[in-house]
């Protein structure tokens, strides 16, 4: 197993990962790594380590694995330029609440000071963006630290965390005694937080007597596992159920009481107005953030408002509060049903007549679109056509611009969970692909799709050869326009139309895909997009499909406001 007589920082960081139960990891290699990767090279320890082609994707990929497995998702990198591109990895999945741990090599510790190349202070650098961050600059208290690490990310609102391993921590010893791990930090979320009786009492007492009320679920309700609570206290009111796009997944979009997404990003004037009339609001692991709201319009300030959430300090930061429930989701809604189940002569909310109105507006304008055979083809017939091709469990990463607004609008998921995954915490570009391939690697039986529009695929398509390396069968799909369209959309909108440095050339995204080794197609007739989507979608192997399609700024995009 080792070259010495005892057990190395780097072996141990192997065994502790061993013991929480890891079996994928994501990474690119550096100087600084060199012992780690010796020790996962030479040790026997059932992990699958996928080369990336950055860092910043490692992360990706650790994100949309963990989003799909319950589990912890682990990257790794590099000191220096390695630490500073996993770094809006971290970010992004600290603030969606998802746990990742990233794992960055450094300079030795006797070499700080001394100007060592790559040198950075990363401890300070990984403190204001992750949920927990150390060095371990001693190597006897590595496996204390992993264990916090794990602890930190699956308890509580989970989130992301940073070990810096410096070199000479890789070489010294540790007592393989310490090598143990706590099984119930293996998954998230565990230790969960139940909730205060008395807020539990209060919350149903508002919600019996509620005339309109409506659940408003951001990516808490998925998170905990909490759909089947929620779909029990849901039916018990005839209440409306209304999803951020985060939220996605928290009820069947095809159920009866499913509202679908509300706020500035997928939301349209007929689900707005079922928030508007009512009288008591939800939240449910929701931030009554400015796309979610429509910049805290929607619901109105004068509404009574219950709010669930696992951390305190999102609870009544945006909105008066009448009863707080700072708890698990699942936990609470359970409790909530529990509660509501004992009183007797529940008025009805009229949720399923609410619902079913605003999808038959939506539908309404949906469909002569979805229909069309313009050119550029439009965003709503390619949402049509994956309805039709791809299975209830396929899952879909999508990144900002273009596919958002779309496929959080039309865009049904038939079964309740998690099917759809994008980054609505900062949106940056470039996440679908790894997220994809990370979501690939924790299901590999579902089919995945990576969405982007081509501003994306310029900060992504590197990856590709490692989609190819591994043969992923992910089909990632283009939208061609040649525009950073959400910045053009805004100038049109709101800056009279004065466009400046939006625009770009057209690339040929199947030729550069194919480069690769991915399969491709570019459609510009829409008669073609069925059976190509199809083709693409059936092949055992990476595909890519470049759509010409129309761009924000001509389209009639379910968004209310673009700069929210």
């Amino acid at each position: 197993m080792t070259r010495t007589n005892y057990l190395t920082g780097a072996e141990a960081m192997v065994r502790m990962l061993e013991a929480h139960g890891v079996k994928h990891m994501f990474g690119l290699c550096g100087d600084t790594t060199l012992p780690f990767y010796d020790a996962l090279a030479r040790m026997d320890h059932g992990i699958e380590h996928i080369l990336t082609r950055d860092e910043r994707h490692a992360a990706y990929m650790a994100d949309g694995y963990a989003r799909v497995t319950g589990k912890p998702g682990v990257c790794e990198g590099p000191s220096g330029g390695g630490a500073t591109y996993i770094l809006p990895g971290v970010i992004e999945a600290n603030e969606s609440s998802v746990p990742i741990l990233a794992i960055t090599s450094d300079v030795a510790t006797t070499s700080r000071g001394k100007y060592p190349l790559t040198e950075l202070d990363q401890e300070a650098l990984f403190k204001p963006l992750s949920k927990w961050n150390t060095s371990l600059d001693d190597a006897t208290r590595l496996p204390a630290m992993v264990r916090a690490a794990f602890r930190a990310m699956t308890t509580g609102t989970p989130g992301a965390t940073h070990l810096a391993l410096p070199f000479d921590t890789q070489k010294g010893q540790v007592d393989e005694a310490e090598i143990w791990a706590d099984a119930r930090h293996c998954s998230y979320p565990t230790e969960r937080a139940a909730p205060d009786q008395a807020a539990i009492d209060a919350a149903v007492d508002i919600l019996a007597k509620a005339k309109s009320a409506i659940a408003i679920c951001g990516g808490g309700p998925v998170l905990s596992g909490a759909t089947d609570a929620l779909h029990r206290v849901a039916s018990l009111l005839d209440m409306p159920v209304a999803t951020t796009v985060s939220g996605q997944g928290s009820i069947s979009e095809t159920d009866p009481l499913a509202l679908g997404v509300v706020g500035s990003n997928g939301g349209i004037p007929a689900t707005r107005a079922v928030v508007d009339e009512a009288d008591v609001v939800l939240f449910i692991g929701c931030r009554a953030g400015s796309v979610t709201t429509e910049r805290w319009r929607s619901p109105t300030r004068d509404v009574t408002v219950i709010h669930i959430d696992s951390d305190p300090m999102v609870i009544g930061a945006n909105y008066q509060i009448e009863v707080a429930i700072c708890a698990d989701a699942r936990l609470a809604l359970e409790a909530l049903a529990a509660g509501l189940e004992s009183r007797e002569g529940l008025a009805a909310q009229g949720g399923a007549a609410k619902a079913a109105d605003a999808w038959e507006a939506k539908l309404a304008a949906y469909a002569p679109l979805a229909a069309s055979r313009e050119t550029p083809i439009r965003p709503e017939a390619v949402m049509s056509a994956m309805m039709d091709i791809l299975d209830d469990d396929a899952i879909i990463v999508a990144d900002p611009g273009t596919p958002c607004p779309y496929f959080s609008a039309y865009y049904r998921w038939q079964k309740p969970g998690r099917h759809f995954i994008t980054n609505r915490a900062h949106g940056a570009l470039g996440y679908s692909l790894g997220a994809a391939m990370g979501a690939h690697v924790g299901r590999p039986s579902v089919k995945t799709l990576a969405v982007m529009g081509d501003g994306s695929f310029g900060f992504a398509c590197g990856e590709f050869e490692t989609m190819v390396r591994h043969n992923m069968p992910i089909t990632s799909i283009v939208f061609s326009n040649s525009v950073f369209g959400w910045i053009k959309a805004g100038q049109n909108a709101g800056f009279g139309q004065r466009y400046y440095n939006v625009d770009f050339n057209r690339t040929d995204h199947a030729a550069v895909a194919s480069a690769f080794g991915v399969k491709s197609w570019t459609v510009k007739d829409p008669d073609d997009l069925r059976r190509i989507l199809k083709e693409a979608v059936e092949h055992d192997g990476p595909t890519l499909v470049d759509i010409h399609s129309q761009p924000l700024h001509e389209a009639a995009a379910p968004v209310s406001e673009w700069v929210a």
